[in-house]
């Protein structure tokens, strides 16, 4: 899942998903889907039984409901898992990910083998209308913060299998992408500090974030997570720089200002991000304390599907 060393926030959408198709997470994903669909040997028994080896189709790929675009950039890897030899499917994108949508839009065109087109739509479908929902909610919550200087992060709260996916669908709504996973970040969390004494918390902070730096460019950042002020203030008395992010946990807004009082005061360069329990009817506040980040885990376990279909032209 390593795309190293892209960062995923700072390069354009078209980057990123090709960084994506390189690792060979998607191509992965997708031949676990077409065995789900197909079977084994992979069969389809109805598009069989219904055309001919050689009839073809032309369809479009329409948006029903309205929301953000995401996913178009890997159909052509759905394309290439399940047509077989000799099936070839011609692929027009007419929409970009990360592009507004609303009801009746074309969001490409599909010409080929009627087999193939029939044994691919669910999956492309799924895909699809998956990542749109995740960059339309992203978007929703973008939306909500505008003008406050604060961003949109997600969290590791994704589907089994399809992080890298997800995490895309975040940056074609707006947002940005947090840790990739374990191995790309260091980021204590209270399960990591449980036990410590308050007294004892800046030392063993300071040996780890010291250990993850001597390792160079293979972690992305340092992060701390606290849930109490005086937790902050022992954060606050490391060196500065050895922390790059603070994550604020399930603090209401006045603590959260207070939080930022204290970063500008003492370490101006530090990164401060909230969490916990953030909604639409929150975020907003959240962001008006002058908090940098705010992650939301319901980016991506609470995000719908949008409504998007397969239709042949009139």
């Amino acid at each position: 899942m390593l795309l190293s060393p892209i960062d995923p926030n700072a390069v354009a959408l078209p980057e990123l998903a090709a960084a994506i198709a390189q690792t060979g997470e998607v191509r992965r994903l997708l031949e676990l889907c077409r065995d789900e669909d197909l079977g084994r040997p992979p069969r389809d028994p109805t598009g069989e039984l219904m055309f001919a080896p050689g009839d073809r189709r032309r369809v479009r790929l329409a948006a029903r409901s309205e929301g953000v675009v995401a996913g178009l950039a890997f159909v052509p890897v759905v394309i290439e898992v399940f047509c077989e030899h000799g099936e070839p499917i011609a692929w027009t994108p007419r929409a970009a990910d990360g592009q507004p949508i609303v009801p009746g839009d074309t969001l490409a065109e599909l010409d080929g083998s009627a087999r193939a087109l029939v044994r691919l739509e669910r999956t492309m479908l799924n895909l699809t209308a998956r990542l749109s929902g995740v960059a339309t909610r992203t978007a929703a919550f973008v939306r909500a913060i505008e003008g406050t200087g604060a961003q949109i992060c997600d969290t590791r709260k994704t589907t089994p299998g399809m992080r890298l996916l997800e995490k895309y669908a975040v940056r074609c709504g707006g947002g940005i992408c947090h840790r990739l996973g374990l191995h790309d970040a260091v980021l204590i969390k209270d399960n990591h500090i449980a036990g410590i004494a308050p007294y004892e918390l800046a030392d063993r902070l300071a040996r780890a974030a010291t250990a993850a730096k001597s390792q160079g460019g293979m972690l992305r950042f340092v992060q701390v997570e606290v849930d109490t002020l005086e937790q902050f203030e022992h954060v606050l008395g490391l060196p500065n720089g050895l922390i790059d992010m603070v994550l604020l946990d399930n603090m209401k807004p006045a603590a959260l200002s207070r939080a930022v009082a204290m970063r500008d005061e003492q370490a101006p360069g530090l990164i401060l991000e909230a969490s916990g329990g953030v909604s639409l009817d929150t975020v907003r506040s959240i962001a008006e304390t002058g908090v940098d980040r705010i992650s939301v885990g319901g980016l991506t376990h609470q995000a719908v599907s949008l409504d998007l279909g397969l239709d042949t032209p009139g």
